[in-house]
């Protein structure tokens, strides 16, 4: 590469423009493959989403199912660095305060990026190698690593001692997707949109309650 100051500064002009572009066919291949599935999506299409030509998506990702891991893969980045800010911050002393944490950004996560829960419902129902990839390099991970929080808070969420906590994965999957999942029928049957602000808040709050019960603060007011 040229140390041309000229040179330099087309390289990396050229560099953001490629990354750019990346992010661009990704987020529309996860709008994509939410809405459609993997089979319904058309890599077509979603070039034209994008708005970039056929051969620049080949270019990047080099066919349909490379650009869904990547597109998979964008969800799940997003999800886990919500998750590594909280079980990294010092200033929480209390495991059980980060589990409180963690159920409300999960909450945030999936109102900001319903396109996950989509992407969730549509793989995991059936069997085969997506299903098999999604658990094993992504699933899997992040629900150990909220077995192990919960264990070191060492509470139970109110479960039998005798019940699992793979119960408690799929308790915490529904209670935080189903109201954005199927947020038409939310305001048609209550009047309000879930994805406004407030109330992704208060759905937050009701989930945290619901499953851990009130803070100590509220308990003891």
């Amino acid at each position: 590469m040229s140390s041309n100051p000229e040179n330099i500064a087309a390289d990396r002009a050229a560099a953001e423009a490629g990354s750019e572009t990346r992010d661009r066919i990704l987020q529309a291949a996860l709008q994509a493959f939410a809405a459609q599935g993997f089979d319904g999506a058309t890599t077509r299409q979603i070039a034209d989403a994008a708005g970039v030509n056929l051969g620049l998506l080949q270019y990047h990702f080099g066919g349909k199912e490379k650009l869904w891991r990547a597109a998979v893969e964008l969800a799940f980045s997003r999800l886990r660095a919500g998750l590594t800010q909280i079980l990294a911050d010092e200033s929480v002393v209390d495991d059980l305060e980060r589990v409180r944490l963690v159920i409300r950004d999960h909450v945030r996560f999936v109102a900001h990026n319903p396109e996950f829960v989509r992407i969730m419902h549509d793989v995991g129902k059936r069997p085969g190698p997506r299903m098999e990839w999604l658990v094993d390099t992504h699933v899997a991970p992040l629900y150990r690593g909220i077995v192990e929080l919960l264990e070191r808070a060492g509470h139970r969420l109110r479960l039998p001692d005798d019940v699992p906590p793979i119960h408690f994965h799929y308790i915490l999957a529904g209670a935080v997707g189903l109201i954005f999942h199927q947020s038409e029928e939310c305001k048609r049957l209550a009047g309000i949109d879930p994805f406004e602000d407030a109330h992704i808040e208060t759905h937050a709050r009701a989930v945290e309650h619901f499953l851990l019960g009130p803070p100590t603060q509220e308990a003891n007011s």
